[in-house]
């Protein structure tokens, strides 16, 4: 037994593995989807799970909830092109897994099939899941949620080549930092060295996730860092600023561009939490969370209405900025 498997080689992992063997075998059909707009870790352990499964026989339909619009950052991993919109699954799967979903509302409409499929599976690494689904594959301590399908694909026997390991090596160095972020263990590094073995390029890999951006980037970079705000006196400090997908379309830049400018606010070494508020076209705001070690952001975040880690996490608001930068201010405060 490989060292992944050994260290998840637990009840869960067993049922999790022993109902989509049964699937395998039973050419059952299986519909696997990640989070609401899929990240590198989300796409990346749905892709590499469905592709397990298949060449164990299992009818398989990949999705994700709408928008169904992939970022062109994530596009090129393998089997990105066989994604289907979740009006092309069926009502009733035999089997839905739900990959890095923290809530069932992160699943958007395909949140029913938990309930409308004959067994849900959920995988997920969010210390913040409530526990959903008939079958709970959750380890908040797991860097990635890529680590668990990693275990569960060596349960099922399936053996890493170089189209599984670019998916996973994905989400592991995404979900990590690219192994910087304090959530990197010793078996991280293990797992990431399988995966170097089979042969990928891993500097192409985090060249696509990480130094990779239109020119409008910078522009939009340099209003968004311009306007930011440092409150030292909030909590252990608190740095903001804010955008939209509105102004990244003026910089010719979708949406999901916004999604990095948080990594670059979290630099700021006079606050422990960093924030960045991301206006949607409906009027709300999706609210990324960042600390540096001193505060749960994920916690706060949950006492929000959202969840995460404890050094990354993010809610929803549909207060306006003023009023959604008070209430974290608040939440801070308390913490």
């Amino acid at each position: 037994m490989s060292l992944t498997s050994a260290r998840a080689a637990d009840a869960p992992l067993r049922t999790a593995a022993s109902v989509l063997a049964e699937a395998a075998d039973t050419r059952a059909t299986v519909v696997l989807s990640g989070h609401v707009q899929p990240d590198a870790d989300a796409l990346g352990s749905t892709l590499a799970l469905a592709e397990g499964l298949r060449r164990q026989g299992a009818r398989v339909l990949v999705t994700f909830p709408g928008p169904f619009t992939l970022p062109a950052s994530l596009g090129w991993l393998p089997g990105a092109e066989g994604l289907v919109p979740s009006t092309a699954v069926p009502s009733s799967p035999d089997v839905f897994v739900s990959l890095d979903a923290a809530s069932p509302a992160r699943l958007g409409e395909l949140a029913v099939l938990l309930d409308a499929a004959g067994t849900s599976v959920v995988v997920d690494h969010h210390a913040s899941n409530p526990g959903f689904g008939d079958v709970q594959l959750v380890d908040g301590g797991a860097p990635a949620t890529v680590t668990l399908v990693a275990g569960l694909l060596d349960e099922l026997g399936v053996a890493l080549d170089r189209r599984l390991a670019t998916c996973l090596y994905a989400g592991l160095a995404a979900d990590t930092g690219s192994f910087r972020f304090g959530n990197t263990r010793p078996e991280t590094h293990e797992l990431a060295a399988r995966l170097l073995a089979t042969g990928i390029d891993h500097s192409d890999i985090s060249r696509r996730l990480f130094d990779t951006a239109p020119f409008g980037w910078l522009g939009l970079l340099s209003v968004v860092t311009g306007r930011a705000v440092l409150e030292p006196d909030v909590g252990a400090g608190l740095v903001w600023t804010y955008s939209s997908t509105a102004e990244a379309g003026e910089h010719g830049l979708p949406g999901e561009q916004l999604e990095a400018l948080v990594d670059v606010v979290r630099s700021t070494e006079e606050a422990d939490v960093a924030c960045v508020l991301k206006g949607q076209d409906d009027g709300s705001w999706s609210v990324s969370l960042r600390s540096r070690g001193a505060t749960d952001v994920a916690r706060v975040a949950m006492a929000l209405g959202g969840g995460g880690h404890v050094l990354a996490a993010g809610y929803s608001s549909h207060l306006d900025r003023e009023k959604t930068i008070e209430a974290l201010r608040m939440e801070l405060r308390a913490a």
